[in-house]
């Protein structure tokens, strides 16, 4: 069964579609990225699936919870606020005991938002989405400011939490195919 459905779905900006007619089903454990070059319309796509962001036409339908997980000036971390602290108050905000421990994903604790590197701020976007128990974690910016290497390790936790049973929506520039189970691309219409 679909966690993630979106029918005849789009949005429209001024005098320009950004995407129209995105026909998509997403099913539990499924990689999806969402591809083009900057301007192309991929973080508005990324939010409308995450149910972020209205759509002009269509619909999106969401069986559970979706969770953001890093999107550059949507989901930015609080520059003075170390990683334990950002674990902390969204514990708070979810109502669970403090005493329940959490996976950082490597991170060191003490590090402040404004320290994070690119690959960092992805990591705990995934941390603090991941503690909501979402069926959908959907991020911005696979490749941006990473390395191949940083690139590489992001894409293994994100085939690490579709295998999980978590659908993963993801945006970046490009995409080895082998990499996603539906890759859905954006041409830039500018």
């Amino acid at each position: 069964m679909p966690v993630l459905t979106a029918r005849g779905a789009g949005v429209r900006q001024r005098r320009r579609w950004l995407f129209q007619d995105l026909d998509v089903s997403i099913e539990p454990g499924d990689m999806v990225a969402v591809v083009g070059p900057p301007g192309s319309g991929r973080t508005t796509m990324l939010l409308a699936l995450a149910g972020r962001f209205r759509l002009t036409e269509g619909r999106v339908a969401i069986e559970g919870r979706a969770a953001l997980g890093h999107v550059p000036g949507v989901t930015d971390p609080e520059p003075v606020f170390t990683v334990a602290e950002h674990v902390r108050e969204r514990r708070a905000l979810l109502g669970r005991r403090a005493a329940e421990p959490d996976d950082l994903l490597g991170l060191d604790p003490q590090t402040r938002g404004r320290d994070l590197t690119p690959y960092e701020k992805q990591l705990l976007g995934l941390v603090l989405a991941g503690m909501t128990k979402p069926a959908v974690i959907a991020l911005d910016g696979l490749d941006d400011g990473l390395d191949a290497d940083e690139q590489r390790w992001l894409l293994k936790v994100l085939h690490e939490i579709a295998a999980a049973g978590t659908a993963v929506v993801c945006t970046a520039r490009d995409i080895d195919p082998a990499q996603a189970t539906t890759t859905i691309r954006l041409e830039n219409l500018k």
